[in-house]
């Protein structure tokens, strides 16, 4: 950057950039990204560009990475004309050869009545927007103009604000099942006339987890569970009132009853407690019990108006509208949504303990056979208890308190339709079996789905040997015929970072595809296996970044489709939409009914690709992802690689839900210092690497494993399908990172070259406050670990850059981001070394604070400062207390807040709105 003041300070940088980059690229001493960040911190000094100025630069990128990422998510969904799309599909079904004759009606029905695909709306903390601009992200996606001025930043969300959004978006999700339904009966009705609206297609169904799934929480209550299925429940009856309304006279005893059971429920729902207590419980108990018969417990009573309703329409349209309903009506029940609930298996451990003394622990494979005897024994034993509500509210088991929920929603609710019972690091069939007890002991085995959730590498490794353990049980076989169905979960954001995403995508295949053989051998052929693959919208956590066919492609490979096919075994697939960054795909009417119409066209899609080559090449395709693994699994265990995570990582994120995205240290000590990277969730993790520049978890192990057998590796890139799409992972991942990015990160934990710049500027007090910073990064001592964990990362991307040598890079405007947020942090780090001294306050010290801050902990420090270094002036200076008046020890320190704490304030912002901009352009959060 020359010395004047630049005209286009985006341009300026953007070019200064590319002559840098351009330079670096033979100069293998040189850091573009060092450089640009010093040239910023310079003008900033001398005054050319202001901080304002910056802040200016950072909303237009923010802007410009915004409107790129909702033409990415247009293009994602593949919208256009999605109305003709749901009728080519439906036409299809009706007659697959348009020379031929359809097919018969018995064949028709059976292929829209079985439910063959459910969206879930998730909860996970992915809300990393404002409402406003999310919801104007999916507009500009839908083609309308971005607004200006929005903000980037994510404000606090609440679980109620997290229900609110994904209720939206499932209402959205709604209307486009709507608009299948129509569709399949109008084919239908060409061929078998008005015979065909008997029909209640539900091959598209949708679910929620949003306000149930108490894994790894705790401010999630028994009551709030119920309290948002009622809203649930109230939301539905309300939409079929609305809907069927406007219809008139032949609708309106369906509708009347509708607003009957509405205006119960929402008493009922009124009358949950927000706080439990014994007063408050039983107050809802007996509005639950009273208003029971009006707020109706299943669908029944309204689905039997509908004949009669049809009957008296007036015209083919109004009896169309009527049976879309009633089959929306039908394939959700009371509910705009299905149910999952969620919780861990130590919470059924620890229940089960309480409840049997069953002592052993699950995860002793050496006492597992007895253990397997003991659950056994007792599920044959097992009698049901009643239940009141009273129960609830005196149990203490995790656990039991949610199987008692389950009941009470089954009773008093809906029990029209079965609640699935997510069980999160299942690894062992013990889980399984007694959440088949408690289930049982509670009079809800039929209603209740167990499905256990394989997540980490060993799960995903021994998930056949849990199945197994299981599946000896007669208990849990005859189970499994009793619901017709096995309900299995596949977690990839676990999976993901502990043994690379590729490798995480091939044992879930591989397990997938040895399941038929597993079932075969129990007797259970022609059990329907429902596998709901829970990953994120990034790549690595499993979301596919080319299109929504290839997403869906990704997680349910066409060999482990065909391979249960074959088997007889029907199949269910279920895919995550997680929290605000899922709910974008149905933002709008438009983009809801493009995704309806890509899932439609997978779920109907025959397998395909099953001769693909990767199969052929077993051996080799077996030794690649376990490189892969092996790779990724020594990282993870690399204390370089904990310390870069934890480094200042988690400062650089706002919160982006109601669920604690990080641990916390008690008292005045500050976050905790992360040596293993298990203390992270896997959503901020994921979410940190994005922000240090370098998708690790996608990324790393690649090189090893492309350099063992480059022609192959080529080879198979080209003509395999499957192994393309899990590549293509890798390009996304490769344009979303760049050494040079991670390095300068890596720099900046090293003291050297603190005291290297300290010694060459002339700038008055720079040279002590350089100094200052390299003696506080000594004091943290994470240099020498981060820099060899470096070496271990840029060893292998060199080797899978000379193995692919067309592997995108990161572009400018990324970069640039980068490098102006690394300029924003130095200055932050330079101004922390200049608090003054203190006398210890609230077990801090000058020096802890200064650590923090170079971890950027900044508002808790900040707001520490400010109690310690009060801004306000002395309230008794100029009045006159009728004595003389001798000199003031009690000081404001106005000067400090405006020197100092002031401006740390807002370059942190600054430091956040960068971290906005970037996952804008990566596409997603965590």
């Amino acid at each position: 950057m020359d010395d004047a003041v630049p005209t286009d300070l985006l341009a300026d940088l953007l070019s200064r950039l590319r002559a840098a980059r351009e330079a670096a690229s033979a100069d293998p001493f040189g850091d573009p990204v060092l450089l640009v960040a010093l040239d910023i911190s310079r003008a900033l000094d001398e005054g050319r560009v202001t901080t304002d100025a910056l802040a200016g630069l950072i909303a237009r990128m923010a802007r410009d990475a915004a409107q790129d990422r909702a033409a990415r998510l247009a293009a994602y969904a593949c919208m256009g004309d999605d109305a003709a799309a749901l009728a080519r599909i439906a036409a299809r079904l009706v007659r697959p050869d348009p020379e031929d004759s359809p097919v018969p009606y018995a064949a028709f029905r059976e292929a829209v009545e079985r439910t063959r695909f459910a969206a879930v709306f998730t909860a996970h903390p992915t809300f990393s927007m404002p409402l406003a601009t999310g919801t104007a992200l999916a507009e500009a996606a839908s083609g309308v103009a971005l607004p200006e001025g929005l903000s980037n930043r994510p404000a606090p969300v609440t679980l109620e604000e997290e229900f609110a959004q994904a209720g939206a978006a499932i209402a959205r999700g709604r209307d486009a099942l709507d608009a299948l339904s129509a569709a399949l009966f109008e084919a239908a009705c060409v061929v078998w006339g008005e015979r065909a609206l008997q029909l209640r297609p539900r091959p598209v169904i949708l679910t929620t987890w949003v306000g149930y799934d108490t894994d790894g929480r705790t401010d999630i209550g028994w009551n709030d569970t119920l309290r948002l299925r009622l809203r649930m429940k109230r939301l539905q009856l309300a939409r079929l009132a609305d809907r069927l309304e406007p219809l008139g006279a032949c609708a309106a005893p369906v509708v009347a009853r509708a607003r009957e059971a509405e205006a119960a429920v929402a008493a009922q729902e009124a009358a949950a407690p927000v706080k439990p207590d014994a007063e408050s419980t039983r107050a809802f108990a007996l509005t639950m019990i009273d208003r029971r018969e009006a707020a109706l417990t299943a669908p029944e009573p309204l689905l039997a108006l509908f004949p009669a309703a049809i009957e008296a329409a007036p015209d083919a349209a109004t009896r169309l509208a009527l049976a879309v309903q009633r089959a929306g009506l039908a394939a959700h029940g009371l509910a705009l949504a299905h149910t999952h609930v969620r919780l861990n298996s130590t919470q059924v451990h620890n229940a089960l303990r309480q409840r049997l003394g069953i002592a052993a622990a699950p995860e002793d494979r050496a006492a597992r056979r007895g253990l397997l005897t003991q659950i056994n024994a007792a599920l044959a034993e097992v009698k049901t208890v009643p239940l009141d509500f009273g129960a609830l509210l005196s149990e203490q088991a995790s656990a039991v308190r949610l199987v008692m929920t389950c009941a009470q929603v089954i009773k008093h609710v809906d029990g029209s339709q079965p609640i699935r019972f997510l069980i999160a690091e299942t690894e062992t069939g013990y889980t399984l079996l007694a959440a088949l007890w408690l289930a049982r002991r509670f009079g809800i085995a039929d209603r209740v789905e167990i499905s256990p959730l394989f997540e980490t590498a060993d799960a995903l490794e021994r998930g056949e040997r849990v199945l197994e353990e299981a599946l000896r049980s007669p208990h849990f076989r005859d189970y499994l015929r009793l619901h017709g169905r096995l309900c299995l979960q596949f977690g990839y954001s676990d999976s993901g970072r502990y043994v690379g995403q590729l490798a995480a995508s091939y044992l879930a295949e591989r397990l997938k595809i040895r399941l038929a053989e597993q079932m075969r051998r129990h007797g259970l052929e022609g059990i329907e296996l429902v596998l709901f693959d829970t990953h994120g919208e990034s790549i690595g956590r499993g979301g596919h970044p080319d299109s929504l066919a290839d997403r869906f492609a990704y997680l349910s490979p066409p060999a482990a489709r065909a391979a249960l096919a074959a088997a007889n075994l029907p199949l269910r697939e279920e895919t995550a939409f997680q929290g605000g960054d899922g709910y974008l795909l149905f933002g709008t009417e438009r983009l809801a009914l493009a995704t309806v119409a890509r899932i439609a066209e997978h779920a109907f899609a025959a397998p395909g690709e099953a001769d693909d080559p990767i199969y052929a090449e077993a051996d080799w395709g077996t030794d690649f992802f376990a490189t892969i693994r092996r790779e990724m699994a020594t990282l993870v265990e690399d204390p370089g690689y904990a310390a870069l995570l934890g480094a200042f990582g988690p400062g650089l994120l706002d919160r982006t839900g109601s669920r604690p995205a990080a641990r916390q240290a008690d008292g005045g000590g500050g976050p905790v210092r992360i040596t293993h990277p298990s203390q992270l969730r896997a959503i901020p993790n994921n979410a940190i690497l994005h922000q240090m520049g370098f998708l690790a978890n996608t990324l790393h192990g690649l090189g090893a494993a492309a350099a063992a057998n480059p022609e192959a590796f080529a080879d198979l890139a080209v003509r395999s399908p499957r192994f393309a799409r899990a590549m293509a992972m890798a390009q996304r991942a490769a344009a979303c990172s760049d050494l040079g990015v991670l390095r300068a990160a890596v720099d900046m934990l090293d003291p050297s070259p603190w005291l290297d710049r300290a010694g060459f500027t002339k700038r008055p007090g720079r040279r002590e406050a350089l100094t200052a910073v390299s003696s506080a990064l000594e004091r943290l001592g994470l240099a020498s670990a981060t820099r060899r964990m470096f070496r271990r990362l840029q060893a292998d991307h060199q080797a899978l850059r000379a193995a692919w040598p067309d592997l995108p890079v990161m572009q400018d405007r990324l970069v640039l981001a980068h490098a102006v947020r690394l300029c924003l942090a130095q200055r932050l780090w330079l101004l922390a070394v200049s608090l003054p001294e203190f006398s210890p306050r609230h077990g801090a010290t000058r020096d802890s604070l200064v650590a923090r801050l170079l971890q950027l902990d900044v508002p808790p420090v900040l707001d520490l400062l400010g109690e310690i270094f009060p801004a306000a002036p002395d309230p008794s200076s100029g009045l006159d207390f009728g004595e003389p008046a001798g000199p003031r020890d009690g000081t404001s320190y106005a000067a400090e807040h405006a020197a100092i704490f002031g401006p740390m304030a807002v370059i942190f912002g600054l430091v956040r709105e960068c971290s906005a901009v970037i996952s804008h352009e990566v596409g997603a959060f965590g």
